[in-house]
């Protein structure tokens, strides 16, 4: 509507005036509701083509769009493994904290076997205790026999010096007896070393092995008690909590609740057309105004353009894709952020926004080569974005009174 009143104002109303005191035709004579057609056909032939090519350059250079919201991302209360609820720790809409408890669940045989990985750990302490005093007795051991096997050893000497001075003082069978007894001593004496390197290597392998395998048995269960206490991964506000002591829920088909995570609203999601591709660019400026703000224009600019359109998105199945199922035409994401700190400061996540970004040749300007022709394009290129920033401030004032007047809501 607004671009036809322009356009009207340099097409119709001349055709119009020349005709009423130029041609001196009158109105409701020559001029009639009948005869305005012919009357003046040049002027409203000329006055739909350029409200037509306005509206186009607009658009196009100047892109607009409703899919403007303030998006975010809720975090779903889970435990990992299915149980039954033994207690709660917080209500509907209740702000907690990162790690604040949220619920638990019933944990009676998570706490049994914490207590017996404990006691195994505890026991095999207590057999390296033992192991240990065994390491004592086994040196009084080797002590012992090697003070045999010396003893033995000095009356083998003994005997058989006297042997073989005086072959008759002493029988050659005591000499054996006392040879065979210094084997039997240095056996025992090996006997107890090897007995004594047997306990010491459980000491320093063995047992410490057994103690730490233990030990991790007891953190793993220690781990499976610790996720019976669900808690806060976040800041934020839970959501749709409505668990009670004894419901049971299943990771796989009840989630418990939905906590929304405190976060302050930085930036806008917008969805423009794929035909404004060429056009939207970083650094674009541009304008938003918000129903949750209202009468409000807030300057905007372009920080991010994805470079894909999530309606051309193939996921793996085991069917092939028909393309033809993509034909619906998507949007261009583009990320804007307030141009000024604070902008959007009150903005409630999820919002919804009316968006324009506003192409820009000014630096086009100060180049040399460019034709007359070229920088008069360039200006009108820049000049009729006043027109969507007018439109927008018109939106802005007419949008509260739409939504609690004309429909009521």
């Amino acid at each position: 509507m607004f671009e036809l009143m322009v356009c009207s104002t340099v097409t119709v109303l001349p055709d119009f005036l020349f005709r009423r005191f130029v041609q001196g035709k009158r109105l409701g004579y020559e001029i009639t509701l009948f005869s305005v057609w012919y009357e003046l056909r040049w002027g409203i032939t000329l006055c739909l083509i350029l409200t037509l090519s306005l509206i186009t350059t607009i658009f196009y250079f100047h892109p607009s769009t409703k899919a403007a919201n303030s998006v975010f991302r809720t975090v779903t209360i889970l435990p990992e493994y299915r149980g039954r609820v033994a207690e709660t720790f917080v209500d509907i809409n209740q702000a907690v904290t990162k790690g604040q408890p949220i619920f638990r669940l019933d944990d009676v045989d998570q706490k049994a076997a914490v207590e017996t990985a404990k006691r195994r750990v505890e026991e095999i302490e207590a057999q390296i205790r033992v192991a240990k005093a065994q390491l004592k007795e086994a040196d009084g051991r080797i002590a012992q026999a090697q003070g045999m096997l010396k003893q033995a050893q000095d009356d083998y000497n003994t005997r058989s010096e006297l042997y073989r001075r005086n072959p008759d003082a002493i029988a050659r069978r005591e000499v054996e007896r006392a040879a065979v007894r210094v084997e039997t001593q240095r056996g025992q004496a090996d006997a107890a070393i090897a007995a004594r390197e047997s306990l010491n290597t459980q000491i320093e392998f063995q047992l410490p092995a057994q103690k730490a395998s233990a030990e991790a048995v007891l953190a793993q269960a220690q781990i499976e008690l610790d996720k019976t206490l669900v808690v806060a991964g976040t800041d934020g506000v839970v959501q749709q909590f409505s668990l009670r002591p004894g419901d049971v829920i299943n990771p796989m088909l009840r989630p418990a609740g939905i906590l929304v995570p405190t976060r302050k609203v930085n930036a806008l999601a917008a969805g423009f057309g794929q035909i404004e591709a060429q056009v939207i660019k970083p650094g674009m400026i541009g304008e938003v105004t918000c129903p949750s703000k209202p009468w409000q224009i807030i300057p905007m600019v372009v920080t991010e353009v994805q470079d894909v359109i999530a309606s051309g998105q193939v996921r793996p199945t085991d069917q092939l894709v028909d393309v033809g199922q993509m034909s619906s035409s998507g949007t261009i994401t583009v990320i804007m952020e307030p141009l000024f700190r604070g902008g959007l400061d009150g903005l409630p996540q999820g919002a919804t926004c009316i968006a324009n970004a506003y192409s820009s040749y000014h630096d086009r300007l100060d180049d040399p080569n460019l034709s007359t022709l070229q920088k008069v394009g360039y200006h009108s290129l820049d000049a009729v974005g006043l027109v969507h920033a007018l439109i927008l401030r018109i939106q802005a004032l007419l949008l509260p009174i739409q939504t609690l007047v004309l429909k009521g809501h």
